[in-house]
């Protein structure tokens, strides 16, 4: 069990991270490809002042006519997101052995503020599942891969919360922790996880077009 601890955060851990980055820079290089050699002529009304504004406007709670139709589902994924980049990032225990790695180190969430998050976490994968099961025109666009996100997504923050409270074997669900943790950052670029890179970029298209072009607001 050990040997298998230090491959999963050792050599895994160094590819997961290569395959996330070398597979972000790729799909975002890809896009601009694509982009200029199919529809260039967007590259001709792209305005920062608008960009920023539709960013700025759609990641604020409630700021859109949508968002404001929709309060429970607004608020849940607010906090689902937040909670989802913030708490890896500032764990205490991910930042110490960032630390002990390169000798790199930042502030860090309380461990009671980490567990609350890490929880809010898990119970917004369990209420977009119910939503995909329920909700009629979610149903229509969900595939079998979108239930497989949904689990990719949970499993590093299950298994973290079992590792804590070391509920059942602890390095057992330490390793799957990592593992999964790892899976979660090489399916970044190649699912529709990787809309945390696009959907800034689609902001700041739909921005520009719709304050550029037709003078109106992205609702």
């Amino acid at each position: 069990m050990h040997s298998l601890y230090n491959i999963v955060s050792g050599p895994l851990a160094w590819l997961a991270f290569a395959i996330f980055i070398g597979g972000s820079i790729y799909r975002l290089i890809s896009l601009m490809v694509l982009v200029r050699k199919k529809e260039p002529f967007i590259f001709s009304y792209m305005s920062l002042k608008f960009s920023l504004r539709s960013i700025l406007r759609w990641s604020t709670p409630f700021a859109t006519e949508n968002m404001r139709k929709h309060p429970v589902l607004t608020i849940v994924a607010f906090a689902f997101h937040v909670c989802l980049i913030l708490t890896p990032v500032f764990l205490l225990a991910h930042v110490t052995l960032v630390d002990e790695s390169w000798n790199l180190s930042w502030w860090t969430l309380p461990d009671g503020a980490a567990k609350i998050m890490s929880l809010i976490v898990i119970a917004g994968c369990v209420f977009f599942l119910v939503r995909r099961l329920v909700s009629p025109e979610v149903q229509y666009v969900t595939s079998a891969s979108d239930y497989i996100i949904l689990a990719i997504v949970a499993a590093p923050f299950i298994t973290g919360v079992i590792a804590y409270y070391q509920w059942f074997g602890y390095q057992f669900f330490m390793i799957l922790h990592i593992l999964s943790g790892e899976i979660m950052l090489v399916a970044i670029p190649f699912t529709r996880l990787s809309h945390m890179w696009f959907a800034p970029l689609t902001r700041a298209y739909m921005g520009s077009e719709f304050g550029g072009i037709r003078h109106a607001r992205d609702w």
